[in-house]
Formats: structure tokens, C-alpha cells, sequence
């Protein structure tokens, strides 16, 4: 049983009676022991384990802790329990509903909202009264889905002052932004939860507990569905000092008000810490306790280490020397270098810090900053395949068609929704064998929003590209008589149309990619983004870098080839992308981390850089609304990831740009440096 290697404390929670439990668990305490002790006791209590919800912070998370229980009990028994993240479960109960839920990335809708938005006109009252750009506001919209259930409108007028003559507009930006993720069933991370929260309502859960892990970090639209499942017990683990996510919407008045929704609240502590060295956590505790402390808790070390080192205060007089002295201190450590992590506040951080690692050659892996599923040119061919499994899918097809040369997003929405009507209702129909030859391009009523987008009467010819020389059969197809087409688009187009037509009748996964990588249409992406990152500030391309920058995305290609390889199904194969490419995607070596990032995980040698006052904390964060509190939560998790090892560094100016820096408060706070500007010798460690 998981509950014989539990201390005391974890032992109490572990077993505690049904109804709302909440378990305080602060950094290397062993709360994932602590659940999947739960999850043993519940099923030695005769609680079917399809009776379980395990709601986690990743999907990794969950497989982890699932993975642990299967050790003490079969993994047929494991694997019925419900677990994952708020959004994978959701995915999964609702594909067994409804099977017309088309997953997007934020990315992906992010491009559909703007070209809702380009059509706009907004008329300027003053000066001083500008509206949102397109993505800026779809941020904010996503914000406020997390962040609270009032009207939209209300939000954002008590948030941001002298945008009421736009409120209007941006509402109906909105409108048609829901009717046409309804139009092509496609759904967001937000949606997920949303639509969630609404079929719980109808349909009984069957889960007689729900554990939620990371509970600090749950926001308002993850607390609504839990409400709304109203399970008979709830067992939730978190750590209020390491709430970190206020910008995505997470509220840590959740965590503190646990005890007031539920009056027979029951509250466990763990203080065992068996982590971090005595000196480590001393040092995060003396930071942490600057905050107000929401539930009593004082950390006991259990390591007995006869010698434990120090952590060191690094001074650096520039930016680019702290980064380089780092770097040849890494290559020094006798710590594998998979046990060491570089970790920052900003992304900003880590470009400095990789390239100096590079130059003394040490590989390293970078994770809460660009994934190898953001690259623009696995994008591009996930999006191709997505058009096969799903050709409503107009995301899509507005991804792919911004390559095209003279084709926006908007018009692109409009070719597909041409396509759309030629297929009656289906795209891929449209654009192989259209249902009639008529002219697919009706004149809208004008808009007063809309005016700048409203074509003129007379639609274009197509014997305007009969000097191209294409396909007889395809220049004869009504969708070139769209009046913005040019040349470009319809090579482009003639491209895409040869490529679905030879994947007409091909099914499985890699058969799919491997055609996609070979075809005209992706040599032609590729090219264009190999250009793009080859072309110098002069404007002249590089030939070198742009050879360099083509073997990349081959190489990228490859892999992704690789990995469809696993799947039998092409809709198997991308919705894994989708949920899980992120954790597909991680390197080796030394881990390059933004403090986001490295929750969760522990290192033998930690290097918390760029400690200046402005970068950690970030001043201009704080001032659009975040809080020093929670600049002082996120230096507590990134120094409680350490184990054996933590080094705090900090540079006096920055080259480059000619900036000052003054170190950050949380230097003086863990007394590192004294208020008078002494350095303490014994705990720091000066680098000329």
C-alpha cells in the first residue's frame, strides 16, 4: 500500500474522512506521495477507481502519479481512473458526447479574431482614445474567461478606463467570433472548460472524489466547473506560496477562502521539507514571510547533511560577463547536466545564457519559451493534415493561405467560405469537384464597421491567369473569380489543390506527413521561411543562414515524421499534438527554464539570474497589475527548486542597451546583502 511510506502528517491527510479536504503542501513536502496515498486509501475503502478524479496542473503530472499507484496496485486498476489536466478530461467527456469538438490552439483562434477584426473601422473621438489592437484584445477576452462571470463589457470598463467608445465594437467583434467558432464547431482551451461546466449541469458525474493538485493555482472558470460537479467529496493539495499564475487568471482567494465556502472544512499541513538543504530553505523562508500568511505553516528540514554549501550571491559588473562566468562555471560542476537549471524571470534571459553555453559547448533544452510545436513550419503541416481529417476546419485553411503572397487572413476566410458554398457545405467537396460553376461571391450589405472590406460590384475574370498556364480543369474553377486574387495566390492555390487531390484517398498518419513534407506547396512554406530568418537588417538574404535555416525545418519534418509513426488514425495523431505537443518537445541537457516553467520540478544546482530590481521583480508587470507578493511567491518557487546547490546572481549594467541596475529587493530580504551595501563574505561570492 502507497500509505506505509507516508510520515505522519501526510498520513493524516492521506486518510482523511469524506467531505472538502484541503492539504497545504509546501515546496519538497511530498505532496504527490500525499495523493497517491489518497488514491490508495480510496480504493482500499472500496471506491471504484472510475470513481476517481485526478485533476492536475500537466498531463505529465497525471501520468506520473497514475504510473505510481498501478505500482502498488494492477494497471488495469490504474488506467480506470479519470485523470488529467481541467482541459484533457474535459476533451475526453466531451468527445464521448459530441464528436464534432474541433480543438484549437489559442494561436490558431487568435488569427481567426483578427481577421474578424480587420474589418472593422474604428472612428477615433480623441487623441487620447485608442482602441486595442486585434491581439491584444483577443488576450484580454481570454483573460476575462478565466478571471471572472461577469458581462464582458462591465470587466473591462472598471479595468481599463477611456475604452467605453469602443465597447461596443469590440462586443461585436466577439459576437461574430462565437458564431463562427460555433458555425465550424471549433473550441478553445477556454471553451473546453466552459462547455464543460454547462454538461455537468445536465448529466450526474459519476465520481464519488475529485483531487485537484496545484490547487493555489486554480482560476475562476477552473473553480466554476468544480462547482458546478458539485462532487460529494473534494480532497485539494496546493500551496498558497506558490500561487504564480494571477496573469492567466488564477486567483488565489480560492486557496484562502476554502475554509469559509465550506464550513466543515477540514485543513492539513505538511512541514516536512525533504527537498532542499537547511540553508536553502532558510533563505526562501526569510523572502516568503514578507508576504501575509494565509494558513500558519513553519518548514522543518528533515536532510541531516553534516556539510550542506551555502548559497552564493554572484555580482557581475555586465550582463553579457554574468552570463559568460555561468556558463564556464556549468562546465566546472561535476552535476550531470540534466541536474542543473538555469532559471529567470523573463524570456529575455535566457537568449544570453543559452549562446554562452553553446560557446563552450554544452547542450542545453529550453522550456517555457517557444516549443518545437510553435515553430511556424510544423504549424503549417499539422494545419494541412488538419484540412484532411477536417475540412471545416477554417482556421486551418487561413493559416496556411497567409503564405501566400497578396492573400490576407481575411480574404482567405472568404476563399474558404467560397469553397464552403461551391461544396455545399463541405470545403475539401469545393475545391476537388464544386457542386456548380456559378460565381460563389455574393456583394454584402455594407457595414458601417465593415467598410473598408466591402468588394466592389463587378467580380474579376478568370481569363485574367490564363498566361500562368495551369491545369485546364482548375483554371475553369469559380473560385478565381475572387477580385482580390493576384498571380501569387492562385500558384499558391493551384499548389494546395495538387496536394489534396494525390491525399484524396490516403489514411494513415505518416503516409499523410510524408507526402505534405515532399509537395510543392510545403517546399514553397518552407522556402518562404527560410528566407524570412536568412534575411539580414539590410534587407539581403544570407545565403549561408538560409541553407542553415532550410536543413532545420528538414530536420524538424523528420521528427514530426517520426512521431506519426505511433498513431493509427490521423485525428489520433493530431489531437495528441494538440494536448500534448508541448510535452513532446523537450532536449537534453543543462535546463534553461523561466521560473514558470520550473514548477514543479527539483535540481541538484540552481542558477537564479538577472536579480536586478525591474527584471526580478518586474516592475512594469507589477505596474499593469500584477503584485509584489506574487514577484515574491514566483522567487520562492524558483529558489525551493533547488536540492544541494542554489547560486543568486545579479549584473550591475547592461551593455547593450546602457542601462543601471540596482539589485533586487528579494537580495536584501534573504539578507544576502545588507540595506548599508555590505556583502555579507560568508554568503556571497564577488566576481570582479
Amino acid at each position: 500500500m502507497p500509505l506505509s511510506s507516508l510520515n505522519e502528517e501526510q498520513l493524516e491527510a492521506a486518510k482523511a474522512p469524506f467531505g472538502y479536504n484541503l492539504v497545504i503542501a509546501s515546496a519538497g513536502t511530498g505532496k504527490t506521495s500525499t495523493i497517491v496515498g489518497r488514491i490508495g486509501y480510496l480504493l482500499s475503502q472500496g471506491v471504484g477507481p472510475e470513481e476517481i478524479l485526478l485533476l492536475t496542473f500537466t498531463n505529465k503530472a497525471a501520468a506520473e502519479m497514475v504510473e505510481r499507484v498501478a505500482g502498488y496496485f494492477n494497471k488495469d486498476i490504474a488506467q480506470r481512473i479519470e485523470a488529467g489536466t481541467f482541459h484533457a478530461v474535459s476533451y475526453r467527456w466531451l468527445k464521448k458526447i459530441d464528436r464534432r469538438i474541433n480543438l484549437k490552439q489559442p494561436s490558431e483562434l487568435k488569427t481567426l479574431f483578427r481577421s474578424i477584426y480587420e474589418k472593422r473601422t474604428f472612428h477615433h473621438i480623441d487623441a487620447d482614445s485608442k482602441p486595442f489592437a486585434a491581439n491584444y484584445l483577443y488576450d484580454l477576452y481570454s483573460l476575462f474567461q478565466n478571471a471572472t462571470q461577469e458581462p464582458f463589457h462591465i470587466w473591462l470598463s472598471r479595468r481599463h478606463k477611456g475604452q467605453e467608445p469602443f465597447v461596443n465594437i469590440y462586443l461585436d467583434i466577439i459576437r461574430e467570433f462565437e458564431a463562427t467558432k460555433a458555425e465550424f464547431d471549433f473550441i478553445d482551451f477556454n471553451g473546453l472548460l466552459i462547455l464543460m461546466r454547462e454538461t455537468v449541469k445536465k448529466y450526474e458525474i459519476p465520481f464519488k472524489e475529485v483531487l485537484i493538485d496545484e490547487y493555489q493555482d486554480t482560476n475562476e472558470l477552473q473553480g466554476s466547473l468544480l462547482d458546478a460537479m458539485n462532487a460529494p467529496s473534494l480532497f485539494c493539495v496546493g500551496d498558497y506560496d506558490q500561487s504564480i499564475y494571477a496573469f492567466n487568471g488564477a486567483n488565489i482567494n480560492i486557496i484562502a477562502s476554502f475554509t469559509q465556502k465550506f464550513s466543515d472544512a477540514r485543513v492539513f499541513t505538511l512541514t516536512k521539507n525533504y527537498r532542499s538543504t537547511a540553508p536553502i530553505l532558510e533563505l526562501a523562508n526569510r523572502v516568503i514571510e514578507y508576504n501575509e500568511r494565509i494558513y500558519p505553516k513553519q518548514l522543518e528540514v528533515v536532510r541531516k547533511d553534516r556539510v550542506a554549501d551555502m548559497p552564493k550571491l554572484l555580482i557581475f559588473e555586465t550582463l553579457s560577463q554574468q552570463y559568460k562566468t555561468i556558463s564556464q562555471m556549468i562546465r566546472r560542476s561535476t552535476a550531470p547536466h540534466n541536474e542543473i537549471a538555469v532559471i529567470f524571470r523573463n524570456n529575455a534571459s535566457a537568449d544570453g545564457i543559452e549562446v554562452m553555453l553553446k560557446e563552450v559547448g554544452i547542450s542545453c533544452r529550453r522550456k517555457g519559451g517557444r516549443s518545437f510545436f510553435d515553430a511556424k513550419e510544423i504549424k503549417a503541416v499539422l494545419d494541412i493534415a488538419t484540412l484532411i481529417s477536417n475540412s471545416r476546419d477554417m482556421m486551418a485553411f487561413i493559416h496556411i493561405f497567409e503564405y501566400a503572397r497578396g492573400i490576407g487572413s481575411a480574404t482567405a476566410k472568404e476563399i474558404f467560405e467560397g469553397f464552403v458554398t461551391l461544396g455545399k457545405g463541405d470545403m475539401l467537396t469545393g475545391l476537388l469537384q464544386p457542386a456548380d460553376m456559378t460565381n460563389p461571391f455574393k456583394k454584402r450589405t455594407t457595414n458601417y464597421q465593415l467598410g473598408l472590406f466591402d468588394h466592389p460590384s463587378q467580380i474579376g475574370s478568370v481569363s485574367r491567369f490564363s498566361h500562368i498556364g495551369l491545369d485546364e480543369n482548375f483554371m475553369a474553377h469559380p473560385i478565381l473569380k475572387h477580385p482580390a486574387l493576384n498571380s501569387d495566390g492562385v500558384r499558391f492555390l493551384y499548389d494546395y489543390y495538387k496536394l489534396m487531390v494525390s491525399l484524396k484517398n490516403k489514411k494513415q498518419p505518416n503516409t499523410i506527413i510524408r507526402s505534405i513534407l515532399s509537395s510543392g506547396l510545403y517546399g514553397f512554406i518552407a522556402e518562404q521561411l527560410a528566407i524570412r530568418r536568412a534575411t539580414l537588417k539590410n534587407g539581403e538574404v544570407d545565403s549561408a543562414k538560409k541553407d542553415d535555416a532550410l536543413e532545420r525545418i528538414r530536420q524538424k519534418g523528420v521528427l514530426l515524421l517520426q512521431l506519426s509513426h505511433s498513431y493509427r488514425t490521423l485525428e489520433k495523431f493530431l489531437n495528441a499534438m494538440i494536448l500534448g505537443g508541448r510535452e513532446l518537445s523537450e532536449g537534453e541537457g543543462v535546463n534553461l527554464l523561466t521560473v514558470h516553467a520550473s514548477k514543479g520540478l527539483e535540481f541538484d544546482e540552481v542558477y537564479v539570474i538577472d536579480l536586478m530590481d525591474g527584471r526580478f521583480p518586474n516592475r512594469r508587470l507589477i505596474e499593469r497589475g500584477g503584485s509584489i507578493e506574487e514577484e515574491r511567491r514566483l522567487f520562492y518557487v524558483a529558489v525551493t527548486r533547488a536540492k544541494n546547490r542554489l547560486f543568486l546572481s545579479y549584473a550591475k549594467y547592461d551593455e547593450l542597451k546602457d542601462i543601471t541596475f540596482s539589485p533586487s529587493q528579494f537580495l536584501f530580504e534573504s539578507s544576502l546583502l545588507k540595506k548599508d551595501g555590505i556583502y555579507e563574505r560568508l554568503k556571497s561570492l564577488s566576481v570582479p
